[in-house]
């Protein structure tokens, strides 16, 4: 084997220093820079992603503070709106009620007005009534007939007596 003689050490070692020089250049002036730049654009990128996230956090508290601040202002303005409408519910509701009393009242004093008024007419009726009465009861009982002037005195003498 060629490798293991020692003869042919120094031109392995001359090419070994060559290989590995020309091997350090590439990498030093090719691949490092290209590994750095990768990295460093890397390290940009994840700066950003954070700033952006950043940014967005706040965004989201201010949005999230303005959603509370609305949910806050319409809790108090539908409040307002329920104290409202229960006030003019119960001012409504307490003039209906001094309507129906008022138009109740005036319904009762005309009826009351009709009870006197048919109470008076059944007052005045009630002689003749009962002188008809009277009269039937009479030829009913007797067979005879009575005189009408005998009639309206005795359910007048009755009527006075009685009254």
């Amino acid at each position: 084997m060629p490798q293991l003689d020692i003869s042919t050490y120094p031109p392995q070692l001359v090419w070994l220093l060559i290989t590995f020089v020309a091997l350090y250049l590439v990498v030093w002036k090719v691949a490092l820079p290209r590994i750095v730049d990768v990295r460093e654009s890397r390290q940009r990128r994840i700066e950003d992603d954070l700033g952006k996230a950043e940014a967005l956090r706040t965004e989201a508290e201010t949005v999230l503070a303005a959603l509370e601040k609305s949910h806050a202002d319409a809790a108090a303005e539908a409040q307002g709106i329920h104290r409202e409408t229960a006030q003019a519910i119960g001012e409504a509701r307490t003039k209906l009620q001094e309507e129906t009393a008022a138009r109740l009242a005036e319904e009762t004093q005309a009826a009351e007005q009709r009870i006197a008024e048919e109470q008076s007419a059944a007052r005045e009726t009630i002689p003749e009534v009962a002188g008809d009465v009277t009269r039937a009861a009479v030829e009913r009982l007797t067979g005879a007939s009575v005189a009408d002037a005998d009639v309206q005195s005795a359910v007048n003498a009755s009527w006075r007596g009685g009254a």
